[in-house]
Parts: structure tokens; C-alpha cells; sequence
């Protein structure tokens, strides 16, 4: 196996550092815009090499591919360059994986009751291209989606034989410190999809009377719950946020509804808020002193790069889906299933935040299954489509064990 990884920041740098560890393939491209930030990740092992990359040029990732006789690509970067890398993959005669699907568009007239443009719909019209060249688009494979998408598989075929709910939950208690050692306003993860993901209107999974399902949209934030999150992490306000689970789940699982809740806190909701207003969430360029920027991309730029933010973060961060249904029994159940990473154990073991961790776990324990003929496919697939316990297992192998709640 030989891996070209576009990306080399916080997730792109954790993969590294996993995959060091591990000897499944024989060679990562390790690709950046910035060619010095690929080299430093590269450092990490022997097995590594650098190269510069503009992600958003398919053609450029098509000639890696082929100039590196690339098998899989994976993509670490942010949302916006989905297609392009996606593309180039399948021009270039490669596999595919990603953790965040092509981008939405919300419904012209009814963006807060209807869909326009799904997550991941842009992806989904291309599998008839991806099945005829025999290869495989794994997407939506961090740890939401991803890790959370396996537990959906895991609950339907070894927990459930009905199934109500597919609830992901996500929530943490970290915080980051300034100099005078008091929490700031730092968040762990690219601002930037998470200004999107959160201020798009958010998408929900429900089946009516007629046994017919269908996606719907509610207003950002809506819908709050206080969610209690194991390991000690207490309760957390959590809401509605647009997310690839509830486009993914329904396509292989049955169930009568699906959700996704982020627990993002009051603090940051109302800096979202206010940046909305201000029209800081905006993607399309504006001119400032004869220079054109995306508002959003200055944002990103004044806050503090969540790859750097490990010796400064404390905290557990915590990914999972709330199961209710029928269980194997016959008696109703409700099960949490889920993943916690310690930011003092990620640090001290792989000298990476828990977050980008946590995420860039979930593709290293897929590819190694690919590997082993564990898992295969064709087409364009979620993780819902493979079978969980050999992921299951293999991510307990690698040392960071998932965990059953049951209510």
C-alpha cells in the first residue's frame, strides 16, 4: 500500500505520528501547500516523503498519484477541497478516503424546513463512475463521521433488531489555557468547518407513518439537550449541527430517525452567532486595502492553529452514538457507544492533541483493514457498509479502547 496524504496540519501531522507506528503500507506521500510543514511531518519515519500539493487542483493530486504509483489517498484538509482531491484520485487510479464530505448548499427558498444540496451529495452522483473503475471512495471515515458511523453498523447487527434512534453525541470538557494560565477562547478543532458544519441549517433523518423516510432542515442550534458524557466528563448542553452522520446512517441502517448534537457551549455559539452577523462566516472574497480575503479565512488566521494547541489544552474529549430500540431480547434499550481520548494521554503518547487524535485515528485503523482484505468495496461507500468489529478491535489494539453505556 502506498498512501498520498494531502494535508499536513493538525489531523494530516496526528496521522503521521500513528501511522509511524504501524506497518501495514510501504510508503505516505506526506503533501502540503506549504512544502515545510509536509517535510516536518515526514520527519516522523523513514517511510514518509514530502512533496507540495495545491489541493484544490485535481490535477495536481493525479500527477502524485501517478508520479508516486499511489494506491490510496487520503484526504486531511478542509471541506472545500473534497472534490477536487476526490477527483484526483479516481484520474489518477487510486482509492479514496476522506472525514468530511463534499460541501452542502441550503435550500434557496426553505433553507430552515428543507434540504437543498446535502453533504456528501456531490460525492454520492459519482459512484456509478467510481464502481465501473473498480475502485473504492471510503467517505466520511474520522471519528464523526466515521468511528461514530461503525458503532451505528455495531449497535444494528450485534445490539438492536429495531432501531428508533441513531443519536451521535458529541461532547468534551476541555479547555485551553493563555500565558496567565486562565482559559481562553482557542477552538480545538479548524475553525473553519466549524463555522460551516454550525451555521448551516442542520439536517435530520425521519420516517413518517408511511414508513417513508426523509431528510429535513431546523434552524441552527435548535433542539438543546443536556447530554451526560462518561469518564467524567459530565453533562453538556448539546444542539442540532449539520453533520455527515444522519446522510450516512440511513442509507445502510434502518432506523426511524437519525440526529446529530454537538456540545458546543454557550461561549461558542454566541461567537458563531456573531460572527454570522457580522458576515464573518463568509467564503466569497472581499476587497480590503486592494488585497481580496475570505472573511472566514482571516478568522482562521487570527486564532490560534489548533495543531499547536496540545501542551496548553486540558480535558477529555468525547465521541459517541445514543442507540434506542428494541434490543436482541425483545425489551426496549437505549446504549451509548462511544470513544474518549484524554488530551494528557495523546500528548504524552503521540505528542498530538486529543482531537485531530481522536480524528486521524479512525482513517490509519481503515487503511490497515483495507491492507488486510478486511474490508473491501467498490464504489462510493460509508463506514456503515463494512463490518465494525474488526475495526472495533483493531482501534483497541492500537491502544485507545471504545466504551458501552447502558441507560
Amino acid at each position: 500500500m502506498r498512501i498520498l496524504l494531502v494535508g499536513a496540519g493538525g489531523v494530516g501531522g496526528a496521522f503521521t505520528a500513528i501511522a509511524a507506528r504501524r506497518d501495514f503500507f510501504d510508503t505516505i506521500v506526506v503533501a502540503d501547500y506549504d512544502l515545510a510543514r509536509a517535510e516536518r511531518a515526514a520527519a516522523a519515519d523513514a517511510r514518509f516523503v514530502a512533496a507540495q500539493v495545491d489541493a484544490g487542483s485535481t490535477g495536481s493530486i493525479t500527477d502524485l498519484v501517478r508520479r508516486h504509483d499511489v494506491t490510496h489517498v487520503v484526504n486531511a484538509v478542509d471541506p472545500r477541497f473534497v472534490m477536487p482531491i476526490f477527483e484526483g484520485a479516481l484520474a489518477g487510479g487510486a482509492d479514496y478516503l476522506d472525514m468530511a464530505m463534499s460541501l452542502s448548499k441550503p435550500h434557496p427558498t426553505s433553507p430552515y424546513s428543507e434540504v437543498g444540496v446535502k453533504l456528501g451529495d456531490e460525492q454520492f452522483a459519482r459512484a456509478s463512475a467510481w464502481e465501473e473503475a473498480g475502485r473504492l471512495a471510503l467517505v466520511g471515515i474520522g471519528v464523526e463521521p466515521g468511528l461514530s458511523d461503525v458503532f451505528a453498523r455495531y449497535a444494528a447487527d450485534h445490539l438492536f433488531t429495531d432501531i428508533d434512534e441513531l443519536g451521535t453525541r458529541d461532547g468534551a470538557n476541555l479547555e485551553v489555557l493563555g500565558e496567565d494560565g486562565e482559559p481562553i477562547f482557542a477552538p480545538s478543532f479548524s475553525i473553519w468547518t466549524t463555522i460551516e458544519e454550525c451555521l448551516n441549517p442542520p439536517v435530520i433523518w425521519e420516517k413518517g407513518a408511511d414508513g417513508e423516510g426523509r431528510w429535513f432542515t431546523t434552524p441552527p442550534f435548535s433542539e438543546a439537550e443536556v447530554f451526560e458524557f462518561p469518564e467524567g466528563i459530565g453533562p453538556v448542553e448539546c444542539v442540532n449541527v449539520e453533520h455527515e452522520e444522519v446522510l450516512l446512517m440511513p442509507r445502510w441502517v434502518d432506523c426511524r430517525r437519525a440526529t446529530f448534537k454537538y456540545g458546543l457551549g454557550e461561549e461558542f455559539i454566541g461567537v458563531l452567532r456573531t460572527l454570522h452577523m457580522l458576515g464573518l462566516d463568509r467564503t466569497d472574497k472581499v476587497r480590503v486595502g486592494g488585497v481580496e480575503v475570505s472573511p472566514r479565512d482571516v478568522v482562521a488566521a487570527c486564532l490560534p492553529d489548533p495543531a499547536g494547541l496540545g501542551p496548553r489544552m486540558r480535558g477529555k474529549t468525547c465521541a459517541g452514538l445514543q442507540v434506542t430500540g428494541t434490543g436482541k431480547d425483545g425489551r426496549p434499550r437505549s446504549t451509548y457507544l462511544y470513544h474518549v481520548v484524554d488530551n494528557e494521554w495523546s500528548m504524552r503518547e503521540y505528542g498530538h492533541q486529543c482531537v485531530v487524535w481522536q480524528t486521524a485515528v479512525n482513517p490509519v485503523v481503515a487503511l490497515e483493514l483495507l491492507a488486510r482484505g478486511a474490508w473491501k468495496g467498490t464504489g462510493v461507500l460509508g463506514p456503515e457498509a463494512f463490518d465494525a468489529v474488526p475495526f472495533l478491535d483493531l482501534l483497541t489494539e492500537y491502544g485507545s479502547p471504545w466504551g458501552q453505556r447502558d441507560d
